[in-house]
């Protein structure tokens, strides 16, 4: 039997996420088992997740997944590269992949290969180097130098967010040698991040996006959001005591952290921009504004996108500096499994080349790298946990084991 991996965030998982499992097993010729890598309480967009890692990896076993790993957030919450970079040395070192599945807008996995091999080539670098000066942001500039070389069709695959992440992701395949095979499933439905019309309510399409879902799910309106939900996922998220939680709830706390930092603290934060200037910018917009928005508009520029900027912030609250970023993950964090899922955890005891942490006691028995990262992981829960209306007790971390979906338990 063939194992799938797929990275994802699952915020929340939904009907597109259901497809491109089946649509991937269907081109494996029949059964496999599925790995997914999976964001923890922090997600790429800079926010909290739509609810916490437990309940969206039973989600995710809900709706055909086997094996739930944890993505850590010093890898979750960065760019597409190093949310790759993290995320497939986990797949790779689990030792049971063989397939990598992930949507994409082209559908094409050879066309996101050639890209992927282009950006690693000097004429790439050299490219790339000569728009350095001209105040565009990297995406941009990116983008161009691979129009120049491969012309516009290809460099046109980066202006898309699935097809950038597949590419990340088969760079990431190629760096480590890795002998995981690269696959793609052509993404049905809404776009990315895509809000339907007024008009789309009435007559709502087969596939829409998580945002959508998310928005829909913070405002209520839970009757919308149950077609796309996986059967019977509105009661397990309707069943959590807390409801759902918001970043919003933890600006004050946020803004108390901009006011204190100077421009050397924010240099030590991941992809800081040192070299630009950028932390003296930041500098002043954080004793300056008055709430979040009003930093976002004293900081950006044409070159500092506001995703970047997102990121920044969300580092300095959680207390995420460079130093705290291990080169590769050190552990491999069970979030859950059903029964597949636990004859493939038998299987990583002999072929994983990295810890298997099934319970959170585990993490005391890890290296001193790994201690760290784990600790890291307890106190962004602990943030985490802020977000929601009731504030729940802070060390869930250490006390919440993976979710066990096994048929003598159901």
């Amino acid at each position: 039997m063939q194992v799938i991996g797929i990275v994802a965030e699952y915020n929340p998982f939904h009907t597109g996420h259901a497809y491109q499992i089946a649509r991937t097993r269907q081109s494996l010729g029949g059964e496999c088992a599925v790995v997914a890598v999976m964001s923890g309480n922090w997600v790429q967009q800079a926010d909290c997740a739509i609810a916490d890692k437990w309940l969206r990896a039973r989600l995710a076993l809900m709706g055909g997944v086997d094996l739930v790993l944890e993505l850590p957030t010093v890898w979750a919450t960065a760019s597409a590269e190093g949310f790759a970079r993290g995320a497939i040395s986990l797949l790779e070192r689990s030792g049971v992949v063989d397939v990598l599945s992930f949507g994409s807008e082209g559908g094409e996995v050879d066309k996101l290969a050639e890209v992927a091999a282009c950006l690693n080539t000097p004429a790439y670098q050299q490219a790339v180097a000569a728009r350095a000066g001209s105040g565009l942001p990297f995406a941009v500039c990116r983008q161009q130098a691979v129009e120049e070389l491969l012309g516009s069709e290809y460099g046109a695959l980066l202006s898309r967010p699935n097809n950038n992440l597949g590419i990340e992701y088969i760079r990431s395949l190629r760096a480590g040698n890795s002998s995981i095979r690269p696959m793609t499933v052509l993404r049905q439905g809404a776009d990315h991040n895509a809000l339907l019309g007024s008009a789309d309510h009435e007559n709502r399409p087969p596939f829409v996006s998580a945002t959508q879902i998310r928005m829909d799910l913070m405002e209520g309106n839970w009757d919308r959001a149950q077609p796309y939900l996986v059967p019977g996922g509105r009661a397990v998220l309707e069943g959590s005591l807390v409801g759902l939680p918001g970043l919003r709830r933890v600006e004050r706390a946020v803004l108390a952290k901009l006011r204190t930092m100077g421009a050397e603290n924010w240099a030590k934060l991941p992809d800081s921009g040192q070299a630009e200037g950028l932390p003296q910018r930041l500098e002043r917009a954080g004793k300056q504004c008055t709430d979040l928005k009003d930093f976002f508009d004293r900081a950006k520029t044409k070159r500092y996108t506001h995703a970047r900027l997102r990121r920044l912030v969300l580092w300095a609250y959680l207390g995420i500096t460079t130093q705290d970023i291990p080169h590769s993950p050190p552990y491999l964090r069970v979030l859950g499994f059903n029964a597949r899922g636990q004859e493939l955890l038998r299987q990583m005891k002999d072929c994983a080349r990295l810890p298997v942490l099934t319970k959170p006691a585990h993490a005391r028995q890890l290296s001193e790298k790994g201690q760290r990262l784990f600790e890291l992981e307890a106190r962004c829960t602990d943030l985490y946990d802020l977000c929601f209306e009731t504030i729940l007790p802070p060390g869930r971390e250490w006390t919440t084991g993976p979710v066990r979906m096994l048929e003598e338990e159901r």
